[in-house]
């Protein structure tokens, strides 16, 4: 039997995006543009910020390049969900947060035209570009799949 997890998976995706979605609304409804809420000082503060691009800023202002790019993006995720995650739960944890954090700033392209950002960390006096949930679960997306990715291939190598 195929176990394709589609409820537990759709139930995360969900979550993932109303958390994102939750904390963006409530960014830019209590603080001002730019306002800054440390919370562990030197390391990390909530900040109230707005990308118009991708990570770090780039191509900003073509918007309609992300609506394509995202539509297709979440289209591939399906499609490889459906055709190679059956009964391996790490790889379909993996696609459902990307799927998912794909969706939550599509969905802030598509209403606002720019993505609200807020976590804002500083690792070793580098001042890390400010991100949010939706993010977070496109990095642990990717980070998960490249486990999965060499997990299997030290199967495929008897190891």
């Amino acid at each position: 039997m195929k176990a394709y997890r589609i409820l537990p998976m759709s139930i995360l995706g969900i979550v993932i995006v109303a958390i994102d979605q939750l904390t963006k609304f409530l960014v830019v409804k209590y603080m001002d543009y730019g306002e800054s809420i440390p919370i562990i000082d030197n390391f990390l503060s909530i900040t109230s910020h707005r990308n118009e691009g991708a990570a770090w800023g780039m191509l900003e202002g073509k918007m309609w390049l992300f609506y394509i790019i995202t539509v297709f993006v979440i289209i591939m995720l399906l499609f490889f969900y459906k055709k190679e995650a059956k009964n391996d739960l790490l790889l379909q944890i993996s696609l459902t947060l990307l799927i998912a954090g794909a969706f939550g700033n599509f969905i802030d392209r598509v209403l606002f035209q720019k993505v609200v950002d807020m976590i804002d960390t500083m690792i070793f006096s580098y001042d890390f570009p400010i991100f949010n949930v939706a993010d977070s679960s496109l990095t642990i997306g990717v980070i998960l799949m490249i486990i999965q990715i060499f997990s299997e291939r030290g199967e495929a190598n008897g190891n």
